[in-house]
């Protein structure tokens, strides 16, 4: 007799287990919804991109950004490459964006050189910026549409108290 009661009686407690593990419908909704105000970057990009990384000349390249939704609007991924006159590529790297609902954030995840980024992405009506701190050194990356529909996408570093420099710089055309 307790054997017949006691297997219900489990699988009724873990069926409400794996229901409260489950996020609300409601909150995949607001998800949703928060990651429709990035639609504007799915697509193809390209365009020229200038970077610094130390003392002499910037690097001038050709950058691609491939942007699309995955998991039904949930996440949008991110994948960029910068591409040099011979062909080579010296730079890739591939980033995520989701909205935590809980926390009503954006995270931000980019993964490169065998290295990876988890910070909060603010998002503006029509751009986005993140942060990150790597020793001393701050990073602040901001990304907006032009008037003309470009991507428009700097990277500023500071040190201690020093004015930040730019060390990133790039303008993508939208392709169809």
């Amino acid at each position: 007799m307790r054997n017949g009661f006691f297997t219900p009686g489990i699988c009724i407690l873990f069926t409400l287990s794996l229901a409260a593990q489950q996020p609300a419908a409601n909150g995949v909704e607001a998800q949703r919804e928060a990651m429709r105000k990035l639609s504007f970057l799915m697509g193809h990009w390209s365009g020229p991109v200038n970077i610094v990384r130390g003392p002499g000349e910037a690097l001038q390249l050709t950058q691609t950004e491939d942007v699309g939704y995955k998991l039904d609007g949930l996440v949008l991924m991110i994948e960029g490459k910068s591409t040099s006159a011979d062909g080579k590529v010296p730079f890739s790297a591939l980033a995520t964006i989701a909205y935590d609902d809980t926390s009503r954030t954006y995270r931000f995840r980019a993964y490169n050189d065998g290295h990876y980024l988890d910070t909060e992405l603010s998002v503006t009506g029509n751009g986005f910026s993140w942060s990150f701190n790597a020793g001393p050194a701050h990073v602040v990356n901001t990304m907006h549409l032009t008037g003309k529909g470009e991507w428009e996408e700097i990277t500023e570093v500071s040190v201690g108290g020093s004015p930040p420099h730019r060390s990133m710089n790039m303008l993508l055309q939208h392709l169809p």
